[in-house]
């Protein structure tokens, strides 16, 4: 009708409702595309962010540290409560691991997809010839785990208190109130020596075994059902990777929806919105492929 039109200022009118119908039309197909794939049981969690140093020594624990303020500003843009369960620190103001609860509406729903390594590309502070060096950092993202759900014996832990210590293994505290608590059928050990207080730390402990304990067993029941699963974060080293933030072409790639944004400032500011939508939207058209397999595929 546009280009039959002979008014310039209809023909202009005229373009415009089109491109309006179509952007509707984009928003009506993502929405229903959400209400036609089955909802993650998780996604109104709170999560447990697990950050682990990989490959690259002090430069990865330094990186580590930076992911650790990277999801502390997502969480400022959304207004959800973060706290530090556990954290070991290094030399150099970084962190060998770290674990950060993130408490809020939707956190496990658009933290998710942060799961497995990722790499940095940069001149490390420590580098005095200008060499660029490529390390990485892990991430695990943890549906937190109500009571309810896992049941711990209390004669089935091993609960320990230490004073805690800061980088270099220097006593910070001069009472024993870092909490270690082993779960002694499956092996499990978590440490928490954030607070002063023996008590809290025990809690905040226990929040981050029931956490792992629930992943546990969800990874369990996957295997019985035969899924093939792979791991959330490899093995840690440079070749395996989700993501690169490449600081001197001030670029980020998340590999697996082949996304390259230049504007990394933002991203390590917080701004992971354009990645996780295009990862949701991947996980939607996954699901929908699947479900379109066998007799479902003749629907309309």
């Amino acid at each position: 009708m546009a280009s039959e039109e002979a008014d310039p200022e209809m023909a202009a009118f005229l373009l415009e409702e089109a491109a309006a119908g179509d952007a509707r039309a984009g928003e009506l197909r993502s929405r229903l595309e959400e209400l036609l794939v089955p909802k993650d049981p998780n996604d109104g969690k709170d999560v447990l962010v697990e950050i682990r140093a990989g490959a690259g020594g002090q430069e990865a624990a330094l990186w580590a540290g930076e992911l650790l303020e990277m999801y502390g500003h997502v969480a400022e843009r959304r207004r959800w409560k973060t706290e530090v369960l556990s954290a070991s620190p290094s030399d150099l103001g970084g962190f060998k691991e770290v674990v950060l609860e993130v408490r809020g509406k939707g956190a496990y729903s658009r933290l998710k997809h942060e799961s497995g390594v990722h790499r940095v590309q940069r001149v490390p502070v420590t580098e005095s010839s200008g060499r660029i060096h490529t390390s990485t950092a892990t991430v695990a993202v943890l549906p937190e785990a109500e009571e309810v759900e896992v049941q711990i014996r209390p004669e089935d832990l091993r609960i320990e208190v230490y004073r805690s210590s800061g980088p270099g293994g220097q006593s910070v505290n001069t009472t024993d109130s870092a909490v270690r608590i082993v779960h002694l059928p499956s092996g499990i050990k978590v440490e928490c020596q954030e607070e002063r207080s023996q008590l809290q730390n025990r809690e905040k402990a226990m929040r981050y075994l029931r956490a792992r304990l629930l992943r546990q067993a969800q990874e369990e029941a996957a295997a019985r059902e035969a899924a093939s699963r792979r791991s959330q974060v490899g093995t840690g080293e440079r070749a395996e990777k989700i993501r690169t933030y490449n600081y001197p072409e001030n670029r980020v790639t998340d590999h697996r929806v082949k996304l390259t944004i230049h504007q990394l400032q933002d991203v390590l500011a917080g701004d992971l919105d354009r990645f996780t939508e295009a990862l949701l939207a991947a996980e939607r058209a996954e699901q929908l492929a699947g479900s379109g397999d066998g007799s479902g595929s003749g629907r309309a």
